[in-house]
């Protein structure tokens, strides 16, 4: 029925129908993006053909830092265990690239064996030859954590005259092929080696376009150069971001308020961002803290950066839409830029010097391709970068620009992602919350050592007796100022008091729906306590729970409660 009607026309009107997130992202990968990269060679000019195993793999996190800033005892302190040829020292110690993954028995495989891998999301990197190959390994180990995330271990960044003896290959290259395809990346910084080589410099280049997945956690500590001998771990470790300041716990309060100042200066000159960033400070290894004093703050910090990490498996597969989106979006670009240049270039005569003319006036093809497609100027390559990589090329060879080819990524664009994004919020929700579980993660969530235990509304959870009777009798005579009637005063009443608190409305109201256990509309002389008690527990700075703990309940109410 209605023959008449064409097949594109219908495939607008319907987007295609997944089970899953990732399997409708490798069918629209390779039915309308591939298409497109392979006719314009954008693969040559920006990032390899993606694999069924970019899109099944599990999230990574990528941790990159000049030498001992704490890299690998970062992932040591996660894990809880040693992984296969993990090294620690103040000296480089980690000389290659280490995928550390799960596996049923422990065990390392090399390189050149991982790239012919189909089930490793690492089989496009056997494009860095075997200089780099000989410096990549992966770690497998039976492990919790790693059942839903892996870890990347670099290299560190060598600063001085170390930066002059060659790797053998684009370091710089390959960390933004990781940055690519892995779903947090974590840069760490050692406080006393603040200044920026150029190395270093070429590595936040190349992760410019990736800022979304960056974290700055920052290794380093004011300690003397005895202590720095015997500990490995000195380092602030940083992220575009956020920063996390390690081993902190070797610094004084007030050093550490000057290392926090001096890191803050130093990554405002690398990163050209008006937000704030985000610093995480805490000592991320299992030794006992050195000074104690600000163990409330580490532990604080440490369960943010741990709640960031657990939502990777949660967000996963939002993030891989996410950078298919933004790989579409270049790919067109891209071919608008080749087809304007194939167009340029004459069919017999003058073909190089014509070249070299399209190539020093990129610039000015940018802005006509901007102005005729209505395309923001942060989607196109880099300048420099391109100008570069099209004078290796032949023009003559370029495609002129094929409408069918872009009309179908314009149509996975505005039809296919959406009924993705739905997908996207199913698998979410369908999922536990948090989801790494095991090594460090499991430390702290039940028990008297979980974050904020026995603090806050926690306060009295172990004890017999109702805590709130501690300050009960203060709470008594304030009661019985304002005029009860039956052993209850009334909801005017107890407002003109707990204003007094300076709270907002809000807060207030929230806990006069705590208080009010009865929900009678008045407080007796517990409720009263107990509201007075949970207003304290908001001026020391903690948050009022959800639901009145069981232990707050006034013993005379705790079987109405039930």
């Amino acid at each position: 029925m209605f023959s008449w009607l064409g097949t594109d026309d219908r495939r607008k009107k319907d987007p295609e129908v997944f089970q899953t997130v990732s399997e409708g992202l490798k069918k629209l990968y390779k039915t309308k993006l591939l298409p497109l990269e392979e006719g314009y060679k954008f693969h040559e000019f920006h990032s390899p053909a993606l694999e069924d195993a970019d899109f099944d793999n599990k999230p990574m996190v990528l941790l990159v830092g000049q030498y001992s800033t704490g890299k690998t005892s970062f992932i040591r302190y996660l894990l809880e265990q040693d992984f296969p040829g993990m090294r620690i020292g103040p000296e480089p110690t980690t000389d290659s690239f280490i995928a550390v993954m799960h596996g049923d028995t422990e065990g390392v495989v090399p390189g050149n064996a991982l790239v012919v891998d189909p089930k490793k999301p690492f089989r496009k990197l056997n494009a860095f030859g075997n200089a780099f190959l000989n410096r990549f390994v992966c770690a497998q180990l039976p492990n919790p954590v790693l059942e839903s995330i892996s870890v990347i271990d670099t290299p560190g960044i060598l600063s001085g005259e170390k930066q002059r003896i060659s790797r053998g290959y684009d370091f710089a290259a390959v960390l933004e092929w990781f940055a690519e395809r892995v779903d947090r990346i974590i840069l760490l910084f050692d406080a006393h080696k603040l200044d920026i080589s150029d190395e270093f410099s070429e590595v936040i280049k190349a992760l410019k376009n990736h800022e979304d997945k960056i974290r700055y956690p920052s290794a380093g500590s004011a300690v003397t150069s005895a202590q720095k001998r015997f500990s490995p771990h000195t380092g602030l470790t940083v992220s575009f971001g956020r920063v996390v300041l390690n081993k902190a716990d070797q610094i004084e309060t007030q050093q550490l308020m000057r290392v926090y100042g001096a890191l803050m200066w130093s990554l405002g000159k690398i990163v050209n961002t008006p937000e704030v960033i985000r610093v995480y400070i805490g000592s991320f290894w299992s030794h006992p803290l050195l000074i104690p004093d600000n163990r409330k703050l580490f532990e604080a910090e440490e369960q943010d950066l741990f709640k960031d990490i657990q939502s990777l498996p949660r967000n996963a597969a939002l993030r891989k839409l996410n950078d298919l989106i933004k790989r579409a979006r270049l790919a067109k670009v891209h071919a608008y830029i080749i087809s304007a240049l194939k167009k340029e270039m004459p069919s017999v005569f003058g073909k190089e010097n014509k070249k070299k003319e399209l190539i020093g006036s990129l610039g000015d093809i940018y802005k006509r391709i901007e102005r005729e497609h209505q395309i923001s100027p942060g989607d196109f390559p880099n300048l420099k970068k391109m100008q570069d990589q099209l004078n290796s090329q032949d023009l003559n060879k370029f495609q002129p620009l094929k409408p069918k080819l872009l009309e179908a990524v314009d149509d996975m664009l505005a039809h296919d992602i959406a009924g993705l994004m739905v997908l996207v919020r199913q698998e979410e929700n369908q999922r536990p919350n948090p989801v790494v579980k095991g090594g460090a993660f499991d430390g702290t969530l039940d028990g008297p050592f979980g974050h904020g235990y026995g603090e806050g509304a926690g306060e009295g959870i172990d004890e017999a007796e109702w805590v709130v009777a501690r300050d009960k009798p203060a709470y008594d005579e304030i009661f019985y100022t304002l005029s009860p009637v039956n052993a209850k005063v009334t909801g005017a009443n107890a407002k003109r008091e707990m204003v007094k608190s300076k709270l907002p409305n809000t807060v207030l109201g929230k806990i006069w729906k705590l208080a009010d256990i009865d929900k009678d509309g008045m407080l007796d002389d517990e409720e009263f306590a107990l509201a007075n008690h949970l207003i304290k527990v908001k001026l020391e700075g903690h948050e009022l729970p959800a639901e009145l703990p069981a232990h707050l309940v006034p013993p005379s109410k705790r079987k109405l409660a039930e």
